[in-house]
C-alpha cells in the first residue's frame, strides 16, 4: 500500500509540473501574439539588386519598392532572352508605390547570361520551372501566400503557361502582348504583309516574305519575317546580324513555345487573368488574343487595349498600363 501511495504521489507531482508547463507555455504564446498584433514589424522601403541561386544556377534580381510589406509583383520579359533591366523603371516606377516590384534576369538572359556558364538545353519546361522556382523563392521571402506575375510577350506567353499550370500561386496573371496560339500568329502577319507588298508591288518585300515559312527553318526567314514587319508599319528594322545571332540560341526555344496552342491547352485558367493589348500589334496578333481572351474560362478576367500601341506597349504607354494595375486589379484582390 505504500509503494502505491508513493506512486500515487509521483503521478500527481508530475501531472501537476506537465500542466504548469502547459500552462506557461500557453502564457508565451498569447504574450507573444499580443506583442506581433501591438507591434507588428516595421515596413521599410527596398532597393536592392543581386544574385539568388534558382535552377541550380545564380540568376539576377532587383527587388524596388517604397513598402515591403506591399504585394509582390515579378516581371517576365520576353524574347525569349531579352533583359528589360535597362529600361524597366519606366513601365514600373509607379507601381513600385504600391508593389514590391521584381525585375528578373532569366536563364541566358542579361546578368544571368553573365554569371553562368551555358551547361543546359534551354526548353520551355526549363524556363518555366525557373520561374515557378523564383515565383517560390519570392513568396518565401516576403511571406506571401501568392503574388502577382506580369509579363511580356514571351514573357506574357510564360505567365500564362504558369497560371494554367500553377493557378494557387498567383494572385492574378497580367499578360501583356502575349503569346497564345504564335504559329497562328505568324502566319497571319505575314499573309497580311504578302498582301501589303502585292499591292504596293513591291519586289523585294515579296522574294523575301515568300522564302519564309512557319515555323521558322533558321534565322534569315525570322529576319525577314520581323524586319518587313516593322518597316511596313513605319519603323526602323533590326539588323540581320542581331536576329541570326538571337536565332542560335533561341529559336529552338521560340519554336517550341510557339507551337503550344492555348485555345487546345488552357482553355481555362483558376485565376484571375487580365490581357494588355495594342489595337496595332501585329507580332503577337491583337485578333488572336481577342479571341482566346472570348473564349477562357476564368474566376476573373478583363482586356484592356491600348489604341495607339503595337506591341511593345510597355514602352509606348506605360503610364496607362500602370494606372490600370494600380486603379482597377489591384483593389480586385482587397489589398
Amino acid at each position: 500500500m505504500q509503494g502505491q501511495s508513493l506512486l500515487s504521489y509521483c503521478q500527481l507531482h508530475e501531472m501537476s509540473r506537465s500542466r504548469t508547463f502547459l500552462n506557461l507555455a500557453k502564457y508565451l504564446a498569447a504574450l507573444i501574439y499580443s506583442i506581433v498584433i501591438c507591434f507588428p514589424a516595421k515596413s521599410s522601403s527596398i532597393d536592392a539588386a543581386e544574385s539568388i541561386r534558382v535552377g541550380r544556377i545564380k540568376q539576377w534580381i532587383t527587388i524596388k519598392g517604397n513598402d515591403d510589406k506591399n504585394p509582390v509583383l515579378l516581371f517576365l520579359h520576353g524574347g525569349p532572352g531579352n533583359s528589360a533591366m535597362s529600361y524597366a523603371n519606366k513601365f514600373t516606377g509607379e507601381l513600385q508605390k504600391f508593389f514590391v516590384v521584381v525585375n528578373w534576369d532569366q536563364r541566358e538572359s542579361g546578368k544571368t547570361a553573365e554569371l553562368n556558364s551555358s551547361d543546359k538545353p534551354l526548353s520551355v519546361d526549363l524556363l518555366e520551372n525557373d520561374a515557378v522556382e523564383m515565383i517560390n523563392y519570392l513568396r518565401t521571402r516576403f511571406s506571401q501566400e501568392k503574388i502577382y506575375v506580369m509579363g511580356h510577350s514571351w514573357g506574357g506567353f510564360l505567365v500564362l503557361k504558369i497560371a494554367a499550370d500553377h493557378p494557387e500561386l498567383l494572385n492574378a496573371c497580367l499578360a501583356v502582348s502575349p503569346m497564345v496560339n504564335q504559329l497562328e500568329s505568324e502566319r497571319l502577319s505575314l499573309q497580311w504583309m504578302l498582301d501589303k507588298a502585292k499591292k504596293e508591288n513591291n519586289q523585294v518585300a515579296l522574294k523575301e516574305l515568300y522564302s519564309v515559312h512557319i515555323p521558322f527553318e533558321n534565322g534569315e526567314q525570322l529576319y525577314f519575317h520581323r524586319s518587313w514587319l516593322v518597316k511596313m508599319a513605319g519603323r526602323k528594322s533590326p539588323s540581320k546580324t542581331f536576329v541570326e545571332t538571337w536565332a542560335t540560341k533561341w529559336l529552338h526555344v521560340f519554336n517550341e513555345g510557339s507551337a503550344i496552342n492555348f485555345f487546345e491547352t488552357a482553355p481555362r485558367i483558376n485565376c484571375p487573368v487580365y490581357f494588355f493589348v495594342g489595337r496595332k500589334d501585329l507580332q503577337t496578333h491583337f485578333k488572336l488574343t481577342e479571341e482566346y481572351y472570348n473564349a477562357l474560362n476564368a474566376p476573373a478576367k478583363n482586356l484592356y487595349w491600348f489604341d495607339n500601341s503595337g506591341h511593345n506597349l510597355t514602352t509606348s504607354d506605360p503610364a496607362r498600363l500602370q494606372e490600370i494595375i494600380i486603379d482597377e486589379i489591384l483593389p480586385k484582390a482587397g489589398n
